[in-house]
């Protein structure tokens, strides 16, 4: 198993789990998402975009607001970044 496929096992196993996880664990997950969809995108040549629908600035914004977030909403968003990693793996060279 490679390291992005590790890390989505982990994105997914926390969301299952999110209630034990601490905001702080939340917004370190996201912020290694982020970092994790950058590197890929470069890798791919994908651009990302400067603009408010860009994915990563979504996830900035969750990370930044992880102590505000509610279960169902950081379930969902560390569910979409594994989703968005999913995706973007596939489509490696």
């Amino acid at each position: 198993m490679n390291l992005t496929t590790a890390f989505i096992a982990e994105l997914i196993r926390a969301a299952s789990e999110v209630e034990r996880l601490t905001y702080y664990q939340i917004s370190r997950l996201l912020d290694r998402s982020v970092d994790t969809i950058r590197e890929m995108r470069r890798k791919t040549g994908i651009v990302g975009g400067h603009h408010a629908r860009d994915v990563v600035i979504n996830l900035q914004l969750a990370s930044a607001r992880a102590r505000d977030l509610s279960t169902a909403e950081a379930r969902d968003v560390l569910l979409d970044a594994a989703d968005i990693l999913r995706t973007l793996k596939s489509l490696e060279p």
